[in-house]
């Protein structure tokens, strides 16, 4: 008997009869496989996707383009009616590759969905998409470089070479979260080759969402720009770097400092003569002296924080 696509009857109207079912598993067995691979690709409905292949008899490249599609445009409608409710929680994404790293904060209105993949796959994609436009912004770089973006920047960079707004991408999620989404803020430092950027981020969540690269997340992050007077061992900088980076979130500094100010007790806010985090005994810039590495800046972020945006430098 000739095999008998289910698309084909069901656009016909007619359901197709128990014989039919027993003349041609293998055909269900693929229309099942393509509504799994849809629905795991897209991350809707079965009754979408089912609607999906139907409307484009199965093509699978079309059905995931056209449900993106209405996926967005319903995630437009939906940000446009939660606008202005207060997205308090989120995440902090945090990448590091060589000479150059990224920070981002993405927000929404509740811990639970900060902990859902989908959530987590857009704050990769800001990661990344930060990662990109650094990346061809920094090149041929001289000098140490310290830039942010904001919210209207941010939403206009693209996820890579040929990939969609940062701000549709948002609009995807809200969609399918049902919560109010905003890109607060992104950093970017670059450094010459002569110097080594630290990185840290605290209160991390189990990640839900596949990583990307080497993206962490977490509730605050911190990235410090730093150049030894030497060469210095990877394995070394990079465990010292850590803990600069562990007592900026911790101790929230406010500037490096000198290596000749005297520390100013708990309220001091000059990084070098604060309490070192990991041993009272000492500040920050003595635990440093006999690595002989000097901290060229930093930047810190906790999700959800009150602050003006710094100036870029």
């Amino acid at each position: 008997m000739q095999r008998v696509a289910l698309g084909a009857v069901a656009r016909a109207g007619l359901w197709p009869p128990a014989r039919l079912f027993r003349a041609a598993p293998r055909a269900l067995a693929a229309d099942k496989e393509a509504l799994m691979r849809l629905r795991r690709k897209t991350g809707l409905s079965f009754v979408h996707c089912r609607q999906a292949l139907l409307r484009f008899e199965g093509d699978l490249g079309q059905a995931e383009a056209w449900l993106n599609e209405q996926a967005q445009k319903e995630g437009w409608s939906k940000a446009t009616k939660l606008q202005g409710r207060r997205t308090k929680e989120g995440l902090i994404g945090l990448l590091r590759e060589g000479n150059v790293a990224v920070m981002v904060e993405v927000n929404c209105e509740t811990d639970f969905v900060a902990r859902n993949a989908k959530f987590q796959q857009l704050v990769q994609q800001v990661v990344l998409g930060t990662m990109f436009h650094c990346r061809g912004t920094a090149e041929h770089l001289m000098s140490y470089t310290k830039h942010f973006l904001k919210p209207d920047e941010l939403s206009q960079l693209r996820t890579g070479p040929s990939g969609g707004l940062l701000r549709d991408q948002m609009a995807l999620a809200i969609g399918k979260l049902g919560e109010n989404m905003t890109l607060r803020r992104a950093a970017w430092v670059a450094v010459p080759e002569d110097c080594y950027i630290a990185s840290y981020v605290h209160g991390s969540l189990p990640a839900s969402a596949p990583p990307a690269a080497a993206v962490a997340m977490g509730k605050y992050g911190a990235l410090v720009a730093c150049r030894p007077a030497e060469p210095c061992p990877k394995a070394s900088l990079r465990d010292v770097g850590r803990k600069l980076a562990q007592h900026v979130v911790g101790m929230a500094p406010l500037s490096v400092g000198s290596p000749e100010d005297e520390p100013g007790g708990e309220t001091e806010t000059r990084m070098l003569a604060q309490t070192f985090l990991l041993d009272p005994g000492m500040t920050l810039g003595q635990y440093l002296q006999p690595w002989r590495l000097a901290v060229l800046d930093f930047v810190r972020f906790e999700c959800g924080e009150e602050t003006e945006q710094p100036p870029a430098e």
